[in-house]
């Protein structure tokens, strides 16, 4: 059985930038069902290409879980922070997880101690997770030395949200510890979106939640995206409208996606999907009358 030490860690190239994938979990065939209603089978098999590696041959699609790591600008960077383990979750896939996230970051060179900066596109469970991890019975910030960003808008949604009991707990164990290690910078960002570095960047991605931001990489003359969960599934670049159950604004949702799409159409932008089963990596090109994934493998 191999070991996160001697199995390949999935990457791509953005200019001098490597981007890695820190693989956490697929997640079980029922959450496509659940997570995007309107991708029926029959949507799906009318999509050649996403099979067979975005979906199976029953029209079923394939989810997964992980984060993104690269080091840009002097800055060791990591994207989300997955579902987490020993969580108490009431979905059941995420409940109570024990897996190896922590090894594979250090595999691909990234212990926590090391990381800098966290990225959270969003504040929903399957994103905050690993934000900490349980020593002693509390919860403390897995990446001690780094400083969590996520929207201002985001925040101030949610603590004004009449949240439900396992949202709550979700804030219990995985955003206000970090608040409380005063560790969470909130930052604005505008319509045009907000620069962290020269080479990093935060996009405006509203829908999902109202603070939703994608992560956008520059490295010479190369562009990069990184999803979030403004899109969950390749499914959805031939069908934007197809939005998740969990959308807060589904109608925002649909117009970000469809306006992101046009903008990326035929462009060189390797599109990464925070969600998306490997080959997880791609470029968005024009099919029919919206897009698919043409993908890029890793390097």
């Amino acid at each position: 059985m191999q070991t996160p030490s001697d199995t390949p860690i999935p990457s791509w190239a953005v200019g001098d930038i490597t981007v890695h994938r820190i693989d956490e979990i697929p997640l079980p065939p029922a959450t496509g069902p659940w997570l995007l209603p309107d991708a029926t089978p029959q949507v799906v098999a009318g999509q050649d290409w996403l099979r067979p590696h975005f979906a199976d041959d029953d029209g079923i699609l394939r989810i997964d879980s992980h984060s993104f790591a690269f080091a840009v600008d002097g800055l060791r960077v990591l994207v989300d922070t997955g579902i987490g383990n020993g969580k108490e979750r009431a979905n059941p896939a995420w409940h109570d997880l024990r897996t190896d996230f922590p090894e594979r970051l250090i595999a691909a060179g990234f212990p926590p101690d090391s990381v800098d900066l966290v990225v959270l596109t969003h504040l929903h469970a399957d994103h905050v997770g690993w934000n900490t991890r349980k020593v002693d019975d509390a919860w403390v910030p897995t990446f001690p030395e780094a400083r969590y960003l996520t929207a201002r808008a985001e925040r101030a949604f949610w603590a004004a949200h009449d949240m439900e009991e396992a949202r709550r707990q979700m804030f219990r164990d995985s955003v206000i510890p970090v608040e409380q290690a005063g560790l969470l910078d909130l930052v604005d960002v505008s319509a045009e979106g907000v620069r962290i570095t020269p080479s990093l960047r935060l996009v405006p991605t509203p829908g999902h939640t109202p603070g939703h931001v994608a992560v956008e990489l520059n490295s010479q003359g190369e562009t990069a995206l990184i999803t979030g969960d403004c899109i969950h599934h390749p499914v959805q670049l031939a069908h934007p409208a197809i939005g998740a159950c969990v959308d807060i604004d589904p109608r925002q949702s649909a117009t970000t996606r469809g306006e992101l799409l046009a903008s990326l159409a035929g462009t060189d932008t390797l599109l990464l999907g925070t969600h998306f089963a490997p080959p997880t990596a791609g470029r968005v090109v024009a099919h029919g009358d919206a897009y698919r994934l043409r993908p890029v493998p890793t390097t």
